[in-house]
């Protein structure tokens, strides 16, 4: 169908319902790291019914107290916890899929474990999530979904084909089923960082960004994701214009992206996060 003169297509049509955040239930998952609490604030700061769900029992059941939101302890590795979270948070209205485990590193130094492990937390679970959560959305009318991806979902890196996989994945998943949605009143989007300098994996890793890249705080990926349900957009990048252009040139150029990120020292950066993130699989 043709797209309606002047309209954006990853705007809403006017016509459409926007969801609001205030009232509504939220799940949240990665809800211990650092982004996750800053994520949790915001949404708390909005109105939300937060259900924060981690495995980190030691830190997720005192978030909750402070926010007044129902902590679910689960570890998005084991398929029966996902099944039991799913149970659990049955009446959410807005899924934020934020967690994600370390995934830096060759390949084929990981082991068969390792591999599973990533793509369970970092694309089977979201999916699973999804599927299990959006047709009591679609049957109310109203709903949003959230992807917590990554620019690495954009264009490949060195060391990082693991993550790139997963990330890719989420993207394609998210716009795809956004599609499939469309005119049910359920919103999807795909929020994307860059490097974040204040929390989540890569500062936890201790890694610098590439010469000249700059980065983003955890502070700008949470208002990111709230504008992405609140105005129902398609696709949020955080990150500096240059980080930006960069990706989006990537994924047209994969071979002249791989040399420019070569040239910059993109390999290092990742080789650090990995050694940063080895005992964080």
């Amino acid at each position: 169908m043709a797209t309606p003169a002047g309209h954006h297509p990853d705007q809403p049509y006017a016509e459409e319902k926007r969801m609001r955040i205030g009232g509504a239930t939220v799940l949240l998952t990665g809800a211990t790291g650092g982004i996750g609490q800053t994520l949790a604030r915001a949404l708390k700061a909005r109105g939300a019914r937060l259900l924060l769900t981690g495995r980190r029992e030691d830190v997720l059941r005192p978030l909750a107290d402070r926010l007044g939101a129902r902590a679910i302890v689960a570890d998005l590795a084991d398929r029966a916890q996902v099944e039991r979270l799913i149970a659990e948070a049955a009446e959410t209205d807005i899924l934020v899929a934020n967690a994600a485990l370390p995934a830096s590193g060759e390949v084929l130094g990981f082991a068969p474990e390792e591999l599973d492990r990533a793509l369970e937390v970092n694309l089977r679970a979201p999916l699973q999530l999804t599927r299990a959560l959006a047709p009591r959305m679609v049957a109310a009318g109203s709903g949003h979904i959230v992807m917590v991806g990554s620019l690495s979902g954009r264009t490949a890196s060195p060391g990082a084909a693991l993550y790139n996989a997963a990330k890719f994945g989420l993207r394609g998943f998210a716009l795809g089923l956004r599609q499939d949605l469309y005119g049910t009143g359920v919103g999807v989007s795909v929020v994307q960082p860059g490097f974040v300098r204040d929390a989540g994996m890569f500062a936890d890793s201790g890694a610098t960004p590439p010469a000249g890249v700059r980065t983003v705080s955890a502070r700008q990926v949470a208002a990111a994701t709230l504008r992405a349900i609140e105005r129902d957009r398609a696709e949020v990048n955080i990150a500096p214009l240059e980080l930006r252009l960069g990706s989006a040139l990537g994924g047209l150029f994969p071979s002249l992206a791989a040399a420019a990120q070569r040239g910059a020292g993109a390999d290092r950066t990742t080789r650090r996060m990995a050694e940063g993130q080895r005992d964080k699989r």
